[in-house]
Order: structure tokens, then sequence, then C-alpha cells
């Protein structure tokens, strides 16, 4: 299990008062208001910065770092990647996982034959998707319902299915 997760990328200044636009890459967009600091990773290195503003405006995330309080003092933060530690994640309810738990699960049928590994989940809107790549080298698109996905077991490294009917055939 990875120790910290991926929650936006820095696109542009906001402003004049050191502020950023952030596109978020988490499911709660809101979850920034509550964060009190967060990792900033530029690619040439990680630092972690003190939260000093956050706001919902739109589809985007306007934060505020302290020690940083001018248009030029967070231009070089362009294209960053903002994480959080896993102790700082929105806890789950039953059932649900983090998406980078489940990357490279072994996927098996009920019987253990393997169907392969998982690596994608799709957000459709109805239902997640899992794709699953063979040891042929097929995808294969398994949709997240009870039906199909029987048990999901990231600290035992696998996926129960019940393949049903067609679905290796699309």
């Amino acid at each position: 299990m990875i120790d910290r997760f991926r929650v936006g990328v820095i696109t542009t200044p906001h402003g004049v008062r050191g502020e950023v636009k952030v596109f978020p890459t988490t499911d709660e967009p809101r979850r920034f208001k509550k964060l009190k600091e967060i990792i900033l990773d530029t690619g040439k290195g990680e630092r972690i910065l003190k939260i000093r503003s956050a706001r919902v405006g739109g589809k985007f995330v306007i934060l505020g770092f302290e020690g940083f309080d001018t248009v030029e003092s967070v231009t070089p933060l362009r294209g960053a990647e903002l994480y959080v530690d896993r102790k700082d994640a929105i806890p789950l309810k039953k059932g649900e996982y983090f998406i980078p738990d489940l990357l490279g699960l072994e996927v098996i049928e009920e019987d253990g034959t393997k169907v392969g590994t998982l690596t994608d989940v799709l957000k459709t809107g109805a239902n997640d998707v899992y794709a699953v790549e063979t040891p042929e080298g097929r995808q294969l698109l398994l949709p997240v319902i009870p039906d199909c996905i029987r048990e999901v077991s990231p600290e035992n490294g696998y996926v129960k299915v019940y393949m049903m009917p067609g679905l290796r055939d699309l």
C-alpha cells in the first residue's frame, strides 16, 4: 500500500496575493478546506507547505500557502503535484478502497483461475469499471457490481470475480 495520495496539480497563479489555482485529483475537492499542510512535489524536490487559505471555485480549488504572497513567488510552482499522507486521507466507508491500493492486484475467478492484473479503475458515473490486463495482453473491462466483483482484498493481493457470460468477448 502507498503512504500518500495525489490530491491536485497546480495549474496557474490566481490573483495578485500569491494564491494558486489547483486542479483537484480527489473525489472531494472541499477536503482542502480542512487541510493544514500539504506536500508539494515539483519533480525536482518535495517540501511541506502550510495552507493559509483554501476555497473551491468552480471545478478548481484556490489555495494560498504561508510564505508565498506574490504572483512571482508562486509562478515556479506551476505544474507541481500536491499530495497528502495516508493519515490525512478522507476516511473510507466499508467496501470503499483507494484506487492506488487496487492497482496491480491479481484478478482471479472464484475457482482460483487467474484472469489478469488490475491496471486501472474507470469512473463511469453509474458504477466503476475495473480494467484488467490478461496474461495474453488483452484488456478486459469488468463492472464493479456485486454480480461480477465477489471479493476485494488488497491486504491479500487479489480481487475475486465471477466472469459473467460475454465479459471475455468485449
